[in-house]
């Protein structure tokens, strides 16, 4: 049962009782839910307007995300870094490595092969930062190339260095009796007179004078082929074969200091001056050859001889005189 609600009249001096107007509650309705509205409007406007409030562990996510940035921003730093030192070692291989030992430079398509075409990255994207991990991958991906490309290169490298290391050992380098050993250069290369006939006649090799018993030296790095008397004109003679079709002749030995199948080293002694076979005074007749013929001896003496002295000797030997042999 409803309460019944009075006011005291002060005209009647009297209570009466409180009438309910028609609509009242409708009025008293619609207001409620129109400040209702207006305040949920203005609360969505302050939320909107005012910073997000972020749980803590939220904001520890969010720093680790701002770090994975920074890291591979400074990743991707770090890889163009190591790219521009590897493109001049690169440089370096194919310009100055590679020319000097004779091998073809390394094509930039075959240092940066099978980085074109089909989308690698693709499992990568549709994420926030897709684009700075894509990028990090991709450079990775080509540094990784390039340095195993670099890494054969140096490896074939490394090895044309040691053949190179071993030609330059093995080519007759220099002469085969010591400047202060010698008496004289009695003859040099080409058309001499023959000491026995008198004829003018090729003489194939050079003719080092000196005291009998001077040691002979070997002019590369080889292995004895032959150290006997038996080819006719040469008496005690010493054949070192040296490899990469190279050979020298040693002739007229007063005797020899090694065996057929020795290994030497240039520098080594073989065997010692004297006038044996078809021999006109003591001196070591010298040849070279390369691929089986004979060519000038002057032309290999850059291991031992200063320019001065090579010019010396390069006159010397130019004069048309008689040979010991």
């Amino acid at each position: 049962m409803s309460k019944v609600k009075y006011y005291y009249d002060s005209e009647t001096l009297s209570y009466r009782k409180i009438e309910k107007k028609k609509g009242r509650k409708l009025k008293i309705f619609v207001l409620s839910l129109l400040g209702m509205f207006l305040s949920g409007f203005l609360l969505l406007l302050i939320y909107i307007n005012l910073p997000s409030v972020q749980t803590p562990k939220e904001l520890s996510l969010q720093r680790e995300l701002n770090n994975m940035e920074l890291q591979f921003e400074l990743l991707n730093k770090k890889m163009n870094q190591a790219q521009a030192v590897l493109a001049e070692v690169e440089d370096r291989d194919n310009n100055l490595y590679r020319v000097y030992f004779e091998s073809n430079p390394i094509p930039e398509e075959q240092r940066k092969a099978g980085f074109g075409g089909i989308n690698r990255y693709k499992d990568l994207e549709g994420f926030d930062n897709s684009k700075l991990i894509i990028n990090a991958t991709r450079n990775l991906d080509i540094l990784t190339k390039q340095i195993v490309v670099q890494s054969r290169s140096l490896d074939e490298i490394a090895k044309l260095a040691e053949k190179k290391e071993k030609l330059l050992a093995a080519i007759p380098a220099i002469q085969p009796v010591k400047n202060e050993d010698l008496t004289r250069m009695a003859s040099g290369y080409g058309y001499r007179t023959d000491p026995f006939t008198k004829a003018r006649k090729f003489h194939y090799g050079m003719d080092f004078t000196a005291p009998r018993g001077t040691p002979v030296y070997a002019t590369g790095d080889g292995v004895i082929s032959r150290a006997d008397n038996t080819a006719t004109g040469y008496g005690n003679h010493i054949v070192i074969d040296h490899g990469y079709g190279y050979e020298s002749l040693y002739g007229h030995l007063y005797k020899y200091n090694v065996r057929a199948g020795q290994k030497v080293q240039r520098g080594d002694i073989i065997g010692f001056v004297g006038s044996t076979g078809r021999s006109e005074a003591p001196h070591c007749h010298y040849e070279v050859f390369k691929d089986g013929e004979r060519i000038n001896p002057i032309n290999f003496y850059y291991g031992s001889l200063t320019a001065e002295e090579f010019a010396e000797i390069l006159t010397k030997a130019q004069q048309e005189n008689q040979s010991l042999d």
